[in-house]
């Protein structure tokens, strides 16, 4: 043999070695482990006590010893228990995903991958599904880090027959209360606004009762655009803040910013003092509770009347990594500081997102309910 297969031989044999070192399995035992955790464990139930069931193990955030914040070092940190969340997918389900299909029609539940998608699609104990409707497509002009939505500088037309097929399958639902979402079209002369208005005409023209939610992208700052969705007929305008001021720039896409998305609401509001204004804060990207306050006062200054928290979620590993888990006692917290602030309506929680089943069930109610007065002052 040469000397130059010897090397190559050797260098074999040691690259095998040193692999199977480093994939050992590590002993974990009482001995290797420091003083702390000798103490910890000394402490702890024994393994009689285990046998005959005599200790009650805590519930949420108390009973989990996991790391919920991530420290320098870590790739990422395992999922709280809050957070392991069954998706039921009933037939609701996959009959309206069949219906999406057939019409040509996305939705943000599916694009964004949201955890409450087989919920929200009636795969819930027996409650009338929902859903998010995506117009304009379902490529974005921007890149989000937070957001698995496909992203283009030039995407496909949007469809001109979608606000009607988006009424029809509404129709087919049977639903009362939907939400229109949309994409990022900076290629658009309008942002697709005028798509957003006419989608919101139709709706209504079929069914004058339903209940509709607009939840717009920013249309680059374009007031005239904004005016256009908020004078449409629409009930709800809700436009996304995700985050605190401090983290817009490694969040969001720099075309978008905190001031930007006050103004937006702002203006809906000064336009349609009677339409309700909402927002979104994502929690769990490194903020600080000051700046949460701060946020939360800052949207209120807008008029902004229901807002909705809750736990960032990496979609992919391509995606900005969850800075801290926030436990569902802080989200309780947040709420209570929401209804403090004169909120009509908080919901914080760590599935909570802005398009929720229950926070539409509450706006439903209050928009009925303003209605209703609205009657009664115009008969007295």
């Amino acid at each position: 043999m040469s000397a130059n297969c010897l090397f190559k031989a050797r260098n074999a044999f040691f690259l095998k070695a040193s692999f199977q070192a480093a994939h050992r399995p590590t002993c974990i035992c009482y001995a290797t482990q420091n003083n702390e955790k000798k103490k910890r464990l000394a402490k702890g139930p024994s393994l009689a006590d285990f046998i005959e069931g005599e200790i009650e193990v805590e519930e949420g955030s108390h009973g989990y010893r996991g790391k919920l914040v991530k420290e320098k070092g870590d790739k990422r940190i395992r999922l709280p228990p809050w957070l392991k969340h069954e998706i039921p997918l009933g037939q609701s389900y996959f009959n309206m995903k069949e219906s999406l299909r057939g019409l040509n029609l996305h939705t943000v539940c599916e694009e964004a991958k949201c955890p409450n998608i087989g919920e929200c699609w009636g795969g819930g104990k027996g409650e009338t599904a929902t859903a998010t409707i995506m117009l304009l497509g379902d490529t974005c002009t921007r890149g989000c880090r937070f957001c698995s939505v496909k992203t283009a500088r030039k995407p496909p037309a949007p469809d001109p027959n979608e606000p009607v097929n988006t009424a029809i399958a509404i129709a087919k639902w049977g639903l009362d209360y939907v939400v229109l979402t949309s994409v990022d079209r900076d290629d658009l002369d309008d942002g697709g606004s005028t798509h957003f208005a006419e989608t919101v005409k139709e709706l209504k023209r079929r069914n004058p009762k339903i209940l509709v939610e607009c939840l717009t992208p920013d249309f680059r700052g374009d007031l005239s655009a904004v005016e256009r969705v908020a004078e449409s007929g629409l009930d709800v305008f809700a436009h996304n803040i995700e985050t605190v001021d401090r983290l817009q720039i490694f969040v969001r896409d720099p075309r978008a910013n905190y001031r930007q998305t006050l103004t937006v609401l702002e203006h809906a509001k000064k336009v349609n003092p009677n339409v309700i204004t909402k927002s979104s804060i994502m929690l769990g990207l490194g903020e600080k509770d000051e700046e949460v306050f701060q946020t939360m006062k800052d949207l209120r200054g807008a008029g902004v009347e229901c807002l909705t928290l809750g736990q960032y979620m990496q979609p992919t590993k391509r995606h900005l990594k969850v800075s801290e888990y926030v436990t569902p006692e802080k989200y309780k917290y947040w709420e209570k500081v929401g209804e403090k602030l004169g909120y009509a309506y908080t919901a914080s929680g760590p599935l909570v997102r802005s398009s929720y089943r229950a926070g539409e069930f509450f706006i439903s109610n209050l928009l009925k309910r303003r209605k209703q007065d609205e009657l009664i002052t115009k008969s007295t």
